[in-house]
């Protein structure tokens, strides 16, 4: 056991390996490494396979006598600090490890397929390997040093993979905001740890948390500073984990590839916000004040993300405001002291998460051939329906993950949100009210995303009412399809970009020949390959007609319908769903020695002081106390399913008229436009920062230019007018200089007769 503690540092080393050589390969040796491609996907799979195993080694070892281990060696020393480096392994930590790495490699496994005929295919293993080995060193962080270290470098990784497809603005344009969203939080950070340090003279998180206790028992520090220190730390988190104010990145972090979006949404970025809260929770617990505002946070962002989640169209966003809603849960869970609950929801919504992230990517991957590869075609809910009946395998688990999510029994999120709706109503009624109202709103939101989905028939023919022009980008150039529904099928060396095209003419003295090639498990039965050849001249006219009479045929032939996905991407989904019904069960309450407990209890034993103990003697009780958050869950359910369980049978277009009069379509008028406008915050800080900004900008740059510049250069002016004057009348002769004497003198002589004249004229009349 001592061997497997002290040899965790292969844990963060094994996908920091798989990034440097793959990342290295592709910088000094870019063909080699390209055509060498399925290797780097192996070699990043089997290095995670390896700290994955050593994960579940630590957990095990965890659950049976739940030590805490501390490696550490000296890295600054001198009188006025000692800083130390390290590893730190608890109950919490390994938990997050299994997390991460079985998360992780099961997106790996899947990115193989789905990122197999991307050109960025090895830097995407890259950028996913160095991701995962940054969350892996945060969680192993024993002080909080190392944790801002790593923490960067989860946000770095985070930027690069939201913004991989770079050429996209929309991409470019959400890495950048989530980048300056989570500096905001950054910064908040590094204050708040440098608070810390100088009230308790230590960046240990375990000493640092001891130490404060100490002071605030014996009340020798102010509350107003360390309240104020605390809700600084605080505000790390609050950006990292999409918690309102700062949760504005969130849905735009949809942008990267898909599969990027389990870990971003599940187990990795987002859950570090949770992580490190729960890592301080010791030294939050000692200020009620700001315990409460982490309640409170945590409360608004649920019902917040549930509400704009209700009439969204894009699948993914869709899921992103799931994601907020549920971090939302966690944190109220935390704020109010129900640290294994909060950590229960975090291990079960992350499978259920990955799950739902992964199984969007299926129906995306089966939808491109069809609708386009634009992500407002390809993700947009309205032309899908009915296919559960063409994909079922991701039908059947997207359905298992949706189930979890709502709380429905026995699947894994059930158990954690019934505990933290409980908690809830005990520490605060209104909290409890937030709770269960955004609990029916979860079952509301998320079914209709699988009923608009999956049920229903197919609307794929919805997009040929769009814009009828789409644009692309290939390696000789950028051209534009004239027709949506002609839209090529092109191959790896295609990317979609928006508002760039090109003249057929520019390209008319080369003929494109079509070639077939088999694919297997492939929506397409055939894959087009475009040879350019300069030795022949095709008149624009033709090469527009061959593009458009190719993508007619093949379309009749094989893209009527969408596909089930490859056979990998499949596999990955089949063993999300394994956890996604089964790991609640390590958080139910079992008979043992005359207490209730469970296994999950056990293992935080050491970080809650306590075990968690249960009044139920059995399951049946204990599903009684949960017919409250069940049945409002099965209310929303019940609701999706009147609304949209039928309408899926027609256009979405018929769905409800907004111009409906009466409450109905008032109510769906409101609803429609507050989520369609994410709550009207982002527009609100654009307003406020964006254009606040460029006013400011505008002002300062008006007063510098006509006040401070200004002042400058009318001094400059008056001297340089002044210097010119008096040299004309410094001319070195004696004649002139009398001249100017005898004047003088006579002025003086008039302003004098004058003077005088004027005071006698005064005394003349005062005296009558």
């Amino acid at each position: 056991m001592e061997l497997l503690y002290t040899n965790i540092w292969i844990v963060p080393i094994c996908p920091f390996i798989a990034s440097m050589l793959v990342g290295l390969g592709l910088f000094f040796f870019p063909k080699a490494t390209k055509s060498l491609r399925r290797l780097c996907a192996t070699i990043s799979i089997f290095l995670l396979s390896i700290a994955m195993f050593i994960s579940f080694s630590i957990s095990w070892q965890q659950i049976q006598s739940s030590p805490i281990h501390q490696l550490l060696w000296s890295w600054i020393l001198n009188k006025d600090i000692s800083l130390q480096i390290g590893f730190l392994i608890d109950p919490l930590t390994s938990i997050m490890l299994v997390s991460v790495t079985s998360v992780g490699i099961l997106v790996m496994i899947y990115s193989d397929s789905y990122m197999s005929h991307d050109q960025g295919y090895v830097r995407f293993f890259a950028y996913l390997s160095l991701f995962t080995a940054s969350m892996l060193g945060l969680v192993l962080s024993p002080n909080l040093v190392q944790i801002y270290i790593f923490w960067e470098l989860v946000g770095m990784c985070s930027y690069l993979l939201i913004g991989f497809w770079f050429s996209r603005p929309t991409a470019a344009n959400a890495c950048q905001k989530a980048f300056v969203t989570n500096r905001v939080g950054d910064f908040g950070l590094l204050l708040g740890i440098l608070g810390i340090y100088w009230i308790t003279g230590s960046f240990d998180i375990y000493n640092l948390s001891e130490r404060f206790n100490e002071l605030i028992d014996s009340n020798k520090i102010n509350l107003f500073l360390a309240n104020t220190c605390a809700l600084l730390l605080f505000l790390g988190p609050v950006a990292k984990s999409a918690q309102f104010p700062l949760h504005v990145w969130l849905p735009d972090a949809m942008e990267g590839p898909t599969p990027i979006s389990a870990p971003i949404h599940a187990a990795t970025m987002v859950a570090a916000g949770i992580f490190f809260v729960a890592r301080m929770f010791h030294f939050f617990e000692a200020l009620p004040f700001t315990m409460n505002v982490i309640s409170w946070i945590g409360g608004i962002t649920a019902l917040l993300g549930a509400t704009i989640a209700l009439a969204q169209k894009d699948l993914k966003r869709c899921l992103a405001y799931s994601t907020m809603s549920q971090l939302g849960y966690m944190m109220l869970a935390l704020g109010i002291g129900s640290y294994r609950a909060a950590l229960f929801h975090l291990i079960t919504h992350a499978y259920s998460k990955a799950l739902l992230f992964l199984g969007s990517g299926s129906v995306i991957h089966s939808m491109e051939p069809i609708v386009g590869y634009s992500p407002e075609k390809s993700q947009n809910m309205s032309f899908m329906g009915g296919l559960r009946k063409y994909m079922p395998i991701t039908g059947i688990t997207f359905l298992s993950g949706t189930l979890s999510s709502c709380g429905i029994p026995p699947f894994a999120c059930f158990w954690s949100k019934d505990e933290i709706l409980v908690d809830s109503w005990i520490s605060s009624p209104s909290l409890g009210w937030i709770a269960w109202c955004t609990a029916g709103l979860t079952g509301f939101y998320m079914f209709r995303m699988y009923f608009v989905t999956f049920e229903g028939s197919f609307r794929g023919d919805l997009y040929n009412n769009t814009e009828k022009s789409a644009s692309y980008k290939s390696i000789w150039g950028n051209f534009q399809i004239p027709y949506e529904q002609d839209k090529f099928l092109f191959n790896d060396s295609y990317t979609y970009i928006s508002d760039q095209t090109v003249d057929f003419n520019k390209v008319s003295k080369n003929i494109f020949s079509i070639s077939g090639k088999g694919r297997k498990n492939n929506s397409l039965d055939s894959k087009i390959f475009l040879n350019i050849s300069s030795d022949f001249d095709t008149p624009n006219e033709i090469l527009q007609d061959s593009f458009i009479s190719t993508n007619r045929e093949m379309r009749r032939k094989n893209l009527l319908y969408p596909k089930e996905s490859y056979n990998f991407m499949l596999f990955s989904l089949i063993f999300l769903a394994v956890p996604t019904l089964f790991i609640g069960f390590i958080g139910v309450p079992f008979s043992h020695g005359g207490i209730s407990s469970d296994l999950l209890s056990d293992l935080l034993a050491p970080l809650t002081d306590s075990i968690y103990k249960d009044n139920s003697d059995n399951l049946i009780s204990f599903f009684i106390k949960s017919i409250p958050s069940v049945s409002i869950a099965l209310g929303g359910v019940f609701t999706s399913f009147f609304i949209y369980g039928s309408i899926t049978s027609r256009d979405l277009q018929k769905e409800i008229d907004p111009k409906t009069k009466g409450f109905l379509g008032y109510l769906f008028n409101v609803l429609s436009n507050w989520s369609y406008y994410r709550g009207y915050i982002d527009n609100l800080y654009n307003l406020i920062f964006v254009e606040g900004i460029r006013r400011l900008s505008k002002f300062i740059c008006f007063f510098d230019q006509w006040i401070v510049d200004g002042v400058v250069n009318g001094i400059g002016i008056l001297s340089f007018f002044g210097g010119e004057g008096m040299r004309y009348g410094e001319g070195g002769r004696v004649s002139s200089y009398l001249f100017g004497l005898i004047i003088g003198n006579i002025l003086m002589l008039i302003i004098l007769i004058i003077k005088n004249d004027i005071l006698q004229s005064y005394e003349y009349f005062t005296m009558f």
